[in-house]
């Protein structure tokens, strides 16, 4: 590409409404900090988290080895924070690692404990690498935090080496119990409603194609699509694979909806121009033909068992009737027949594509699919995979990376605070720099909503203990009872509200150490001024640079768009000229990933905020994003798994149509006016390509495959761009 179109220079965001707002920011933000989300309450989880931990303290203090019992409840207590709902192999995976670094913490910060500047040190890279994590997702966020408090637990209480160690393996043993009760109770599988719903909404979509409705009816499947959105809304902030496909499922049900419709009010237009023509029996074989791949595909989501891998034969009819109708479009003497014919071939076109995607992304949807599916991602080298954690994380290594910031500020502010708390003579000090590694966050929204509900939190819980010990009886079995109870209230309440979480840890805290024989005064007292002085320097470390991610979401996706651009050209160019470095691939990839990487940590942060306007559509426009960028990946491998063929001139042509689409997107959300009509049309461009070459040459089957895919999420991506809120 030589040069970019003249486009309007992009508006500057000058922020200039935020004092007219302040008064309803506020409003907000109480309202979060009071609020109960049901949808988080996880009751059933829950027991199985308290069983975990209370059962250990119960057969330590049976047995006459309470304190092994306690260390061992400890090491329960934290990896059922790695528990979920997510698939049993997900889980497992989350919650083994879990065991290993919650063991790994103890023992290291049992045996650093004694050294103070080597503990600080230690805290402080841990601190960095939890903060790093943020990138990869928000269970490995979780993990962190888990794993950076009990370090810094354990660095207050050192001990002799083999002693380290034993506590350690002692953690490992709760950790691993906690983990076969997760795996033992697993109850349903998950996404059962969403795959429902979809299903509803594909058949309907069937029914639809089999009998369009007249002009005077409400448009098909309406209600089908209102549910489908309300039960997917929940996936918003859910960037797995599986979440994705099934929202991609989604956007290509409302585009063949309303294609659907349109192609129907075509159809009766057509037939009056020209009744009983050949035009007629090409559209209502098309009809049938959508019929038959939409009832597959909702059959499929039904049933979890693929029904769309035999539908490859209707899928090539289809295209077979698309290239009939381009050739009677041709051949029509009516100026208006032939316009019609066009927008209805435009139509069919559309809809071939859309049908091609939600195929593929419902036969990746089901156990043999997504078995499939993780086959080819481990056989893919870690650079090119999508999910890669590792090349996440190397990607992240920048200034430049919201992860990366936020480990350097939650680094040095773990390390002051255990500094402080070394410096100063007050009694269970570790609390301090543990309040931070809680509280600290990559927003300002989320860190201080959490400062004020730790703070409020802990004083609640302190005083619910107190009270508890002048009302109990303090026996040790009445103590295990309570840390169940108390357990269960954390883990199914906690995650609904932070403050709710914090007043139960803050009473478990209080009696777990009572265990140990310690007064419950001391311990009360002790916790209340460090948790206040923790909240209050991750306040000051994050009230020193506030940001607001709504003021910054249009810049981050149209940056996201500007990577995958280099990228695409990167990819293209190496097509067209294969003795082009493999260094710039290596290093657009690179940009690309860390583009993403940092959109999706703008989606979190902006589900944080009040009023966030953008985030429904922000979260449709990842999903097809991230579609996007699996073609883009696929085009790359295949320059290794293919065989050299010669470039196509229509190949030069669409990939130049690619780069303008992407640079007016990116333009346009950074403030230029564009519609519709200035982007080049990509289905028309992809057909070209496809009639340029042989298709049973390997490399040319692989490239007008993939730039199929490319094709139709840059139309998804267009339609969710122009349609952008302000």
């Amino acid at each position: 590409m030589a040069s970019a179109p003249d486009v309007p220079a992009p508006k500057a965001e000058t922020g200039s409404d935020l004092p007219s707002k302040q008064r309803l920011r506020w409003a907000a933000f109480w309202r979060t900090v009071t609020l109960v989300d049901r949808k988080k309450v996880a009751p059933g989880r829950a027991v199985r988290n308290a069983i975990g931990v209370a059962l250990p303290l119960g057969a330590g203090y049976l047995l006459g080895s309470l304190p092994a019992g306690l260390i061992v409840c400890l090491g329960a207590l934290n990896v059922c924070f790695t528990d979920g709902d997510d698939p049993y192999r997900q889980r497992a995976r989350r919650m083994l690692l879990g065991t290993l670094l919650v063991g790994a913490a103890v023992s290291t910060g049992a045996l650093c404990g004694g050294n103070a500047a080597l503990a600080i040190a230690i805290a402080g890279v841990w601190a960095f690498a939890a903060g790093m994590v943020v990138s990869i997702s928000q269970s490995a966020t979780d993990l962190g935090v888990v794993t950076l408090v009990t370090l810094i637990v354990f660095s207050a209480q050192p001990m002799e080496p083999h002693r380290a160690l034993s506590a350690g393996l002692l953690a490992m043993g709760g950790g691993l119990f906690q983990t076969l009760l997760a795996l033992a109770l697993w109850p349903i599988q998950r996404y059962e409603p969403e795959r429902r719903t979809l299903a509803n909404l594909f058949e309907e979509l069937a029914r639809a194609a089999e009998s369009p409705a007249a002009a005077t009816e409400a448009p098909s499947a309406s209600a089908q699509a209102t549910e489908a959105h309300t039960t997917l809304a929940a996936l918003g902030a859910n960037h797995t694979v599986e979440a994705e496909r099934y929202l991609s499922l989604l956007n290509q049900a409302e585009r063949m909806r309303l294609s659907l419709l349109l192609l129907a009010r075509l159809r009766v237009r057509i037939g009056r121009e020209k009744e009983g023509g050949d035009e007629i029996a090409a559209l209502d074989r098309f009809f049938e033909l959508c019929s038959r791949i939409l009832g597959a595909i909702g059959s499929s989501l039904r049933t979890n068992e693929s029904h769309v891998d035999p539908q490859t034969e209707s899928l090539d009819q289809i295209d077979a009737l698309a290239e009939a109708l381009r050739t009677s479009q041709s051949h029509v003497d009516s100026e208006i027949l032939s316009a019609l014919t066009r927008d209805a071939l435009y139509q069919v076109d559309a809809l071939a594509g859309q049908l091609r995607s939600s195929v593929e992304l419902a036969a990746h949807a089901t156990p043999a699919g997504l078995a499939e599916f993780e086959r080819k991602q481990s056989q893919t080298p870690w650079t090119l995979r999508l999910r890669g954690g590792l090349a996440t994380l190397r990607a992240n290594l920048t200034l430049e990376s919201a992860a990366f910031r936020h480990a350097v500020r939650l680094a040095v502010c773990v390390a002051l605070g255990d500094g402080i708390g070394r410096a100063v003579s007050w009694q269970r000090t570790y609390w301090l720099p543990m309040t931070v590694a809680i509280v600290l966050k990559p927003d300002f929204s989320a860190t201080f909503s959490r400062g004020v509900l730790r703070t409020v939190g802990t004083l609640a819980g302190l005083a619910f203990a107190t009270a508890l010990f002048h009302v109990v009886s303090a026996t040790v079995m009445t103590q295990i009872v309570l840390i169940a109870l108390l357990t269960f209230v954390l883990r199914s309440l906690g995650p609904a509200n932070f403050g709710i979480l914090t007043a139960a840890v803050s009473a478990m805290v209080v009696l777990l150490i009572g265990l140990t024989g310690v007064s419950a005064k001391d311990v009360i007292a002790a916790r209340a001024v460090n948790s206040i002085a923790g909240g209050a320097l991750a306040l000051a470390a994050y009230w020193l640079w506030p940001t607001w991610e709504r003021y910054r979401v249009n810049d981050n996706v149209a940056r996201l768009l500007d990577a995958y651009r280099d990228y695409f050209r990167a990819i293209s160019q190496a097509y067209l000229k294969p003795d082009a470095p493999p260094a710039e691939l290596d290093s657009a990839r690179q940009a690309a990933r860390l583009a993403r990487s940092n959109l999706e940590a703008s989606a979190d942060r902006l589900s944080a905020e009040p009023y966030a306007s953008q985030l429904a559509a922000l979260n449709d426009l990842l999903a097809s994003s991230h579609r996007l960028v699996h073609a883009l990946m696929a085009l790359e491998a295949g320059l290794y798994q293919s065989k050299f063929a010669m470039p196509r001139d229509a190949f030069r042509t669409f990939s130049h149509d690619v780069e303008r689409t992407l640079y007016f997107l990116a333009a346009s959300l950074r403030g230029s006016a564009i519609h519709p009509g200035d982007l080049p049309d990509l289905r028309e461009d992809h057909h070209k390509l496809v009639r340029s070459g042989d298709s049973h040459v390997e490399r040319y089957a692989l490239v007008n495959t993939e730039t199929d895919r490319v094709t139709n999420s840059l139309n998804t991506l267009r339609e969710q761009i122009i349609g952008w809120p302000s």
